[in-house]
């Protein structure tokens, strides 16, 4: 499945792509159980409107939800006409605006250098265990959205990343169980302030990973049943249409698995907290000369069976 969370009329609701159009699942639910069951079904228990709440609900609500998507692909054709972009439940792309998969994550977890050659490029050596920092949820904006520079930085990169979305609560995960643990994968852009990480008050990693609009996510949460291995799927990054990073997640230091098993001997993990997997070589501050963003680019991130998730760029206003 690929489900995702949008906006209409002002109002967050959690949809699923299918046939091309983006259903209302919360909608399509209650429809289709007073068209079966009549008024009773006015008593049963209303489908999740938002990711967290549905990630929440575990297998059991996952399971509805594949099931009532494939309730709705094999509708009549006269009935899909009827309720194609005309009702609250079948809405086309152009109707809709995307946001973020999991607009408020409870946890954003990052991991640096591990890409064997990322780690290469940045002068560093290959890591040992996993180098982890974190975002904020104030950080997170979805496709389309603009990513805002700072005023007080010139120095903004761009990193691909392939992103994990935790989807049920776990602590001390053996790796050989840890995949079970994975809800689905979306893009995410690990946006970056470098003088801030870099330079700026002895090294500050998350400082310069954390300002507003840098964790862009999206366009959807694509099923880890649909991904049979995230560890074999090409990954770029372009800037104004011209690739930057091309990479495959086969060059992981540290596996999706192994990622999670790490993890949660740390911290108990809980549904729709989001990991960031590193990113490919390429970045800008490794460049000769560096290329860092500036107003006006278009930043998109591809992912093999996740699709494009597309930002642009702009100055904070006032500056």
């Amino acid at each position: 499945m690929r489900l995702v969370t949008f906006e209409v009329a002002g109002q967050l609701r959690l949809g699923a792509e299918c046939r091309g159009r983006i259903v209302d699942l919360q909608n399509a639910a209650a429809l289709l159980a007073l068209v079966e069951r009549g008024w009773a079904a006015a008593h049963e228990p209303a489908l999740p409107a938002e990711m967290l709440s549905l990630l929440g609900g575990g297998a059991a609500a996952m399971q509805r939800v594949g099931d009532l998507i494939a309730t709705i692909r094999d509708l009549p054709a006269a009935v899909w006409d009827l309720l194609d972009g005309q009702s609250a439940i079948l809405y086309r792309e152009e109707q809709v605006r995307r946001r973020a998969p999991i607009p408020r994550p409870p946890k954003i977890i990052c991991l640096g250098l591990n890409y064997r050659d990322h780690a290469a490029e940045s002068g560093m050596p290959v890591p040992d265990e996993p180098v982890l920092f974190s975002k904020y949820a104030t950080a997170v904006i979805g496709p389309d959205e603009p990513i805002v520079l700072p005023p007080d930085s010139d120095q903004v990169d761009y990193e691909a990343e392939l992103v994990f979305v935790i989807g049920k609560r776990g602590r001390n995960i053996p790796e050989s169980e840890a995949m079970a643990y994975v809800a689905g994968y979306t893009c995410g852009h690990d946006v970056s302030a470098r003088d801030y990480q870099l330079h700026r008050g002895g090294n500050q990693w998350m400082v310069g990973k954390t300002f507003d609009t840098f964790a862009p996510l999206g366009p959807a949460l694509v099923t880890a049943d649909e991904i049979p291995d995230p560890n074999r799927l090409e990954i770029a990054c372009r800037v104004n249409g011209e690739t930057l990073q091309r990479s495959n997640t086969r060059e992981f230091v540290f596996t999706v698995a192994q990622v999670v098993s790490y993890l949660s001997r740390i911290m108990t993990l809980e549904p729709g907290d989001v990991v960031f997997t590193g990113t490919p070589p390429g970045v800008g501050f490794a460049r000769k000369p560096p290329i860092f963003l500036k107003p006006g680019d278009v930043v998109e991130i591809e992912i093999e069976g996740i699709g494009v998730l597309r930002n642009p760029v702009r100055a904070a206003e006032g500056v």
